[in-house]
């Protein structure tokens, strides 16, 4: 059964809100194995007015972020339904590379892989691409805590 999620079942996975939500649509899950994501990259993101004035480009720590929304998902769509309130950390990034630049209009298609999942942690490695050119790639793990109230 191939799943996909729109951006209000995408809110129900992640905390993350306007203007640091960076995926819109998720385009296929494979449950604990892979998720591609979408991100519409636009001139009104509140970014692109510093980053920059004249040349906006997508600043690559975004980019880095939005696989990592991604990657949420991908955890914490596979989590029974009493813990789908936990949260998702960044524990570190290795391998990363931006590639080219990701400028307005572009449409960000986000590649993730889940290479490691243990009970509280997990390793994944991701892609971004534009137009079937991939513009960054990384590995990072993250850890999923308790929801804080």
């Amino acid at each position: 059964m191939e799943m996909k999620y729109d951006i209000q079942e995408i809110m129900k996975f992640l905390p993350h809100r306007y203007p640091i939500l960076l995926i819109d649509r998720v385009l296929e899950v494979v449950p604990e194995q892979k998720i591609v994501a979408l991100k519409n990259v636009t001139i009104n993101e509140p970014f692109f007015q510093g980053h920059f004035p004249g040349t906006p480009i997508m600043p690559g720590v975004l980019i880095i972020e939005a696989m990592a929304q991604a990657g949420g998902v991908l955890a914490i769509s596979a989590l029974p339904l009493e813990k789908q309130g936990a949260l998702m950390y960044f524990m570190s990034m290795d391998k990363v590379k931006f590639r080219k630049p990701v400028v307005p209009g572009d449409q960000l298609i986000l590649e993730i892989r889940l290479l490691r999942l243990r009970s509280k942690a997990m390793k994944m490695s991701g892609i971004a691409m534009v137009d079937g050119n991939k513009v960054a790639e990384a590995e990072f793990m993250a850890s999923l805590r308790e929801k804080i109230l």
